[in-house]
């Protein structure tokens, strides 16, 4: 194995231009969530270029590259959607230049989270080149609408495309760190009615705003009291969205609700959540319920699923993890830093919803996800495209 290591580090460094220009080549192509389709012909071209055994784009529009046939399944997944690009006077570059200098890539995406897949793309190309022959199968996943709802397009392929996978890594942004899971979130409405009445004379009314905003405050409290876990951190509440409804301005509110962004740490689950603002809310009528996603995909597929992203965690001792920081040291001579992602990634439906161990590990650092000025170094894309291929050899 020790000439594997070697072996690959000594093509993920030749390849460094070519990695670097793949991922230029995706940022260019705006890629938002339901849009995908040109980044991901894009992507499917460089998988087919770097040699891939088989590569295929499913119903949802997710590109799907394989290489080996063996009983043993790895997948390594990223998503090839981004958010928008937002104020463009906050940029110092062109967000969709995908500009190469001074040592990174730049662009939307290049973080969150396109560089993942163009450095597996490379790590692909140094599998083929170096013969692997291994009992498995390892399927490269440029996934879709992650950043509109998460782990829906894994959802698809492990129901709808029958692919279940016995290890998954993750290439969403790590700062080359090793990561086992993060919080879970849900996304709530709370709705109150009221009945609606002159302005000019409100006692002849019941005003929706009132319960609501009685409600805003005791979750307020709530976030303060919520568990703590001694990884992932303290669960939160917020509100997100307050909208009412009234038949003028000079009515009566007589419809509001609330949107809370929930975030499940350790110990939290779907029914303590919504049980908890169902006993603020009771005694106001609120109606409490837990939104659903459903939207059509590049493909023309609709499809969705409820949005409540289950909390997840892989013991540091797991064989995945373990794995995972036998390759980093083999290959650069040093520890990994194990931690966890402060965000939420397709870990909440691969492991969350499925169980199947799950680790991540990206290029670039999180703090510059959804940010402007995104950019990530090419050095990141380099040890990423490393990694992958050696993690290949070992978990094998």
């Amino acid at each position: 194995m020790e000439k594997i290591y070697e072996k690959i580090n000594q093509l993920a460094e030749k390849y460094r231009d070519y990695t670097a220009e793949n991922l230029s080549k995706l940022v260019k192509i705006k890629s938002l969530s339901m849009e995908e389709e040109n980044v991901q012909l894009e992507l499917k071209r460089q998988m087919e270029e770097a040699g891939f055994d088989e590569v295929r784009i499913d119903g949802l529009g997710n590109v799907i590259g394989r290489i080996g046939n063996g009983k043993k399944i790895l997948a390594i997944d990223g998503h090839m959607d981004t958010v928008d690009l937002g104020n463009l006077k906050n940029w110092d570059f062109d967000p969709l230049g995908g500009e190469i200098k001074d040592g990174f890539v730049h662009g939307r995406g290049t973080v969150d989270q396109e560089g993942g897949p163009a450095a597996f793309v490379t790590s692909g190309k140094i599998l083929k080149e170096l013969g692997f022959d291994k009992d498995m199968t390892i399927y490269f996943v440029g996934s879709v609408m992650e950043e509109d709802c998460d782990g829906l397009c894994w959802k698809y392929i492990i129901e709808e495309e029958g692919i279940k996978p016995d290890f998954v890594i993750s290439t969403e942004p790590t700062n080359l760190g090793i990561y086992r899971g993060h919080r879970g979130r849900m996304e709530i409405r709370v709705t109150f009615n009221g009945i609606s009445c002159h302005g000019s004379a409100p006692e002849r009314g019941d005003n929706a705003i009132y319960k609501a905003s009685r409600a805003a405050l005791e979750i307020e409290k709530l976030n303060e009291t919520l568990k703590h876990d001694d990884f992932l951190g303290k669960g939160t509440v917020t509100i997100s969205e307050f909208k009412s409804e009234s038949p003028s301005l000079c009515a009566v509110s007589d419809y509001a609700h609330l949107h809370l962004d929930r975030r499940l740490t350790w110990g939290e689950t779907k029914e303590s959540a919504v049980a908890e603002i169902e006993n603020i809310v009771k005694e106001l009528g609120g109606i409490v319920e837990v939104l659903y996603y459903e939207e059509t995909a590049w493909t023309g597929l609709k499809y969705g699923m409820e949005k409540y992203y289950p909390t997840w965690k892989i013991p540091e001792n797991h064989k995945i993890v373990q794995t995972g920081k036998k390759v980093f040291e083999n290959l650069f001579k040093k520890e990994p830093n194990i931690d966890k992602w402060t965000f939420s990634t397709n870990g909440v439906t691969i492991n969350g919803m499925y169980g199947i161990p799950t680790i991540g590990f990206g290029p670039g650092n999180e703090v510059l996800a959804h940010a402007p000025n995104e950019k990530v170094p090419i050095e990141h894309l380099v040890i990423a495209s490393a990694f992958y291929a050696a993690y290949a050899y070992e978990i094998a």
